[in-house]
């Protein structure tokens, strides 16, 4: 859970302690624009709202980020018919 006050490099100190990785090696994506998120700005200051989608990309050992790449259940799931018969 976030604060709309908190700042992106506090949040990335947060995810290290569950993905062990560094906050010089992730990258806050915000997915409806594709802007990286600043250390130095909250997330109000960037104008993320709540239930936005926010992509951690990870360094690669080359020292690129990975690519976001985000899949929608309806990517992989087919959905009944209206009247619930066939997939």
């Amino acid at each position: 859970m976030c604060e709309p006050t908190e700042k992106i490099l506090d949040i990335k100190q947060k995810l290290n302690d569950l993905v062990d990785q560094p906050v010089n090696n992730q990258r806050l994506i915000l997915f409806a624009t594709g802007e990286v998120l600043e250390d130095s700005k909250s997330l109000a200051e960037q104008k993320v709202e709540n239930d936005a989608v926010v992509a951690l990309t990870l360094r690669k050992d080359d020292s690129e980020f990975e690519d976001v790449n985000i899949a929608r259940p309806n990517d992989f799931y087919q959905s009944r018919d209206s009247d619930g018969g066939n997939w």
